[in-house]
């Protein structure tokens, strides 16, 4: 991060994290570093704003069309809003806990130019070291696996343009492809990527609303939906997930020039990713009906055309660009692990990151069964990671009247202030513990094992056999080509293409 001589008397009246010396530097910058800046060096409102987006709503979009045809579709709409709303107010939760942390370690005169504060710093500040430890375990098991889904995707996408090489192969492909973010510094360097990220899915979201709608339904649709429990909490803990993508809000804060701005940027990036979805996934669903409990990779039951091939290539680089939001943070804690994050070479941080991605690249290809793995990540990881710790350690930071009384950031009025805040975070406590834990584990982890004992481990093109019966080569239209009837008895448990 770049300095200039006041720096030293800028930070001791610094509010957190307002660098003025970046904003001074980027004043006197020459054309290469103003190309730079346009391009690379991001840490601005709007910044956060694409980055909080893009990263809501990646692969999940093609997956939330089959989460409707398992809860129905008055479920489907209403599970997007509440969770929505929940997970930008456990988002709010997570950038006032930095907000405190930060600004209390800035009055000690730390300095975090050369260091990427992380949740689980916060938790360890505000908390002590077993909350540091639930955070750390919690939040990078949780990345790991957000890693791993990216994989899966790409190659279950890529396979819908060129089915010559199995899934297996392509997933050897793209992990090395994506293993190139170790290049990539902190998210402040994400920025063009993030902006691109969001045009190309919500061409996607597009691409499939009019397209379904111009398809039409296909012939004896049926919306049968919600028929067991298995399949209602199931689809509700993969919107548990879509909606759980705040667990790299630290990182994103810590990007910002004036992180204190952050507030309300999750509840503006959640509004638009339901224009989105709401759409996208209401139109699939309407056209389909049941046949996408066997299909539930969107981009399956549409016919292929240029317009699908583009949204297919489009999201696979998403997809790569999602597996460097979701890698990034597990670089940021390997380098502090081995002393190497204050480090300002790039070539010999990189270096050192990429024994990171090699767990990842060997994980998508034992588990390459991406819809369950997106639900049992939901329920298992995501549940505690993004919404339970964050509610209670909010409640348990600010549990004396003296810490509320000082508190850099009070409550929002229209929540009631503290007892408004208290009541929320207990009911998110409850309500994801039973529900999303609870009910939702249940269901996906049965879901996962059924994966397990019908494709075994190691398999090389998972649920490519419906994919070569349903779309022949030949034909382009879906109604010609009933749901499989020797797979019915996996309905319960598909996964994604």
């Amino acid at each position: 991060m770049a300095t200039t001589t006041t720096t030293d008397k800028v930070m001791e009246t610094v509010i957190a994290g307002n660098y003025v010396e970046m904003e001074a530097d980027g004043n006197r910058s020459n054309a290469k570093t103003k190309l730079s800046t346009l391009f690379w060096h991001g840490g601005s409102v709007y910044d956060a704003w694409f980055s909080c987006a893009s990263n809501q709503v990646a692969q999940v979009l093609l997956t939330l069309p089959y989460s409707f045809s398992q809860l129905g579709m008055l479920s489907g709409v209403l599970f997007q809003i509440f969770y929505g709303l929940l997970g930008s107010w456990t988002a709010y939760l997570i950038s006032a806990l930095y907000i405190e942390y930060r600004t209390r370690k800035e009055r000690e005169k730390t300095d975090f130019r050369n260091h990427v504060i992380q949740w689980f710093e916060v938790l360890d500040g505000l908390l002590g070291k077993h909350w540091r430890n639930m955070g750390l375990a919690f939040n990078c098991t949780f990345l790991l696996f957000g890693s791993v889904i990216q994989l899966i995707a790409c190659a279950s996408n890529i396979y819908y343009i060129n089915d010559n090489l199995d899934k297996r192969t392509w997933t050897y492909i793209f992990g090395a492809c994506c293993a190139t973010t170790v290049f990539v510094p902190s998210f402040r360097n994400y920025r063009i990527w993030s902006f691109l990220g969001l045009l190309m899915t919500t061409y996607t979201a597009w691409y499939l609303t009019i397209a379904s709608i111009i398809h039409g339904q296909v012939e004896g649709v049926k919306h049968s939906g919600p028929t067991k429990l298995v399949l209602y909490f199931t689809g509700a803990t993969n919107i548990l997930y879509t909606f759980g993508g705040h667990a790299v809000t630290v990182e994103i804060m810590h990007a910002m020039w004036k992180p204190q701005k952050f507030k309300a940027i999750y509840l503006v990036a959640t509004v638009y990713v339901l224009t989105l979805t709401l759409p996208s996934a209401a139109a699939v669903y309407w056209a389909f009906g049941d046949m996408l409990l066997n299909h539930s990779n969107a981009f399956s039951l549409l016919p292929r055309t240029p317009l699908r091939d583009m949204a297919v290539i489009l999201m696979l680089i998403h997809q790569f660009i999602t597996f460097g939001f979701a890698c990034t943070p597990l670089y940021f804690v390997w380098e502090k692990a081995i002393g190497m994050h204050e480090c300002k070479s790039l070539c010999k941080r990189a270096a050192a990151r990429l024994p990171v991605v090699i767990p990842i690249w060997f994980l998508a290809i034992i588990f390459p069964f991406f819809g369950p793995i997106n639900s049992t990540v939901g329920s298992l990881l995501v549940s505690f990671t993004v919404y339970i710790i964050p509610a209670l350690a909010h409640m348990f930071t600010f549990r004396s009247p003296a810490s509320r009384e000082n508190a850099v950031e009070q409550p929002p009025k229209f929540t009631g202030r503290w007892v408004g805040a208290y009541v929320i975070n207990a009911f998110v406590v409850v309500w994801v513990l039973v529900v999303g834990f609870g009910f939702g584990g249940w269901a996906s982890v049965t879901n996962f094992i059924h994966q397990i004992d019908s494709f075994g481990l190691f398999t090389k093109c998972y649920q490519c056999m419906p994919q070569t019966t349903a779309l022949p080569p030949s034909s382009h239209n879906v109604t010609a080509a009933p749901p499989p009837l020797l797979h019915q008895h996996h309905v319960h448990h598909i996964g994604s293409h």
